[in-house]
């Protein structure tokens, strides 16, 4: 599995880093095709004064991708919310295939 983390108007400390990577390495007992995981961490509303966290995660599995976004006011809740949304996703998508 792939991993691939990007940040957009700051620089993620290893801290946030690891916190994701460590989240990530779960996503392999859902599915065991994964191929490649995208991860965007954003800052939204630069222009005003509040600024919502954005996390992005795109999950590609052969012949199928999940995408989910989620913002909230910090990256860890945000990303969290998202991969628990992504984990439903591809759930839902292993018991259509086995029915």
């Amino acid at each position: 599995m792939n991993v691939n983390i990007q940040t957009v108007h700051f620089d993620a400390d290893t801290k946030l880093v690891s916190y994701v990577e460590k989240k990530l390495s779960k996503l392999a007992q859902f599915h065991d095709r994964i191929t490649k995981v995208d991860v965007y961490l954003k800052l939204d509303n630069i222009v005003h004064n509040i600024k919502d966290k954005v996390a992005e995660i795109k999950v590609h599995i052969p012949r199928h991708e999940f995408f989910v976004k989620q913002s909230s006011k910090s990256f860890e809740e945000s990303f969290d919310t998202a991969l628990d949304a992504v984990i439903t996703q591809i759930k839902r998508k292993k018991d259509k295939q086995a029915a």
